[in-house]
């Protein structure tokens, strides 16, 4: 086998046991050297590939995106919601649910679901909402109203949220993520510096 190879199949080891491990371990108590025994090789050679865990948790959900292609926009709300309700509904959202556990009390965590989340979904919702003078507000309440509706429903369990069922589930954030993405949003207040000439 070449070398090209053997990296190949090693980076793809790698990853399957990371998984595995965000999954059932979790993040927190997963570590580079479980990881690294799981897959069959030295753990230098996990640093050497995906640099820290953090960075390897990033890698482990690169290719699990939650949303669609986003094409027409006049549609997507409807399209983002149906995919996002499979996404964590399913069993590929256990290493994301298991870093978003730990997220509020450590920071490295934190970090990495604000990079996984701008990544899968801030990313490509603010190409094509590009030209918008409103585009980063509109990214932000989309990516608030996704992670709301994932602590609310998948970690704290809070009901009645968390006994809808996934079918009632779509319409409802369908129109609520179709609003923040082309519907009209409340004008920002003035600045306090606005205010004061406004005085004057």
């Amino acid at each position: 086998m070449a070398f090209t190879e053997r990296s190949a199949a090693a980076r793809r080891a790698i990853l399957a046991a990371a998984r595995e491990s965000f999954a059932t371990t979790g993040y927190e108590q997963s570590t580079i050297r479980s990881i690294a025994a799981a897959a069959g090789v030295h753990s230098s050679m996990v640093i050497r590939y995906f640099g820290s865990k953090s960075d390897l948790f990033v890698a482990t959900v690169a290719n699990e995106s939650p949303i669609p292609e986003v094409g027409d926009l006049d549609d997507f709300g409807a399209r983002f919601a149906r995919r996002f309700v499979e996404y964590w509904e399913g069993s590929d959202c256990a290493g994301p649910g298991a870093l978003l556990r730990v997220a509020p009390t450590h920071q490295d965590a934190a970090e990495q679901v604000q990079a996984v989340f701008d990544r899968l979904i801030a990313g490509p919702v603010r190409v094509a909402l590009a030209g918008d003078p409103d585009v980063e507000r509109r990214v932000a309440l989309l990516v608030a109203t996704a992670v709301g509706f994932v602590y609310t429903r998948h970690i704290l369990r809070l009901e009645p949220v968390a006994s809808i069922p996934p079918e009632a589930l779509v319409p409802a954030l369908a129109a609520t993520f179709q609003s923040h993405l082309t519907g009209p949003l409340a004008a920002e207040p003035a600045g306090r510096g606005d205010e004061g000439r406004g005085r004057e």
